[in-house]
């Protein structure tokens, strides 16, 4: 066995996964304590080139009205590495990638910023 092996489905389009569902609660919980204002999943669709298109896990407002488009990853393919560093640059919002570290590395999501 080469690695180990990794679903191929995708959800159906607006369920989350667990690592979403997980991360969607981190963000109730910061709009609970204020710092979020709105968040949405998979809210927006952002055009990329013909035919070619991306859809932020989460779209969040911050309270001080700083939109950021948030993606959640457990692992990261190289396509979807792309569409976020492309979709950063062509619009003017704050893109993080949040990946979920293991319990044994302390748990919670680890920021990286686009």
């Amino acid at each position: 066995m080469i690695g180990r092996a990794r679903a191929l489905g995708r959800m159906k389009a607006g369920a989350m996964n667990g690592t979403e569902a997980e991360y969607g609660r981190v963000l109730e919980a910061e709009k609970q304590a204020g710092v979020v204002a709105w968040y949405k999943f998979e809210g927006v669709k952002l055009r990329l080139a013909d035919n070619t298109f991306y859809t932020p896990d989460f779209f969040v407002m911050l309270t001080n009205g700083e939109l950021q488009a948030h993606e959640v990853k457990g692992f990261w393919t190289d396509d979807a590495r792309v569409k976020i560093k492309v979709a950063a640059d062509l619009y003017p919002i704050q893109f993080y990638a949040l990946r979920k570290q293991p319990k044994k590395a302390g748990g919670g999501f680890v920021r990286e910023a686009f």
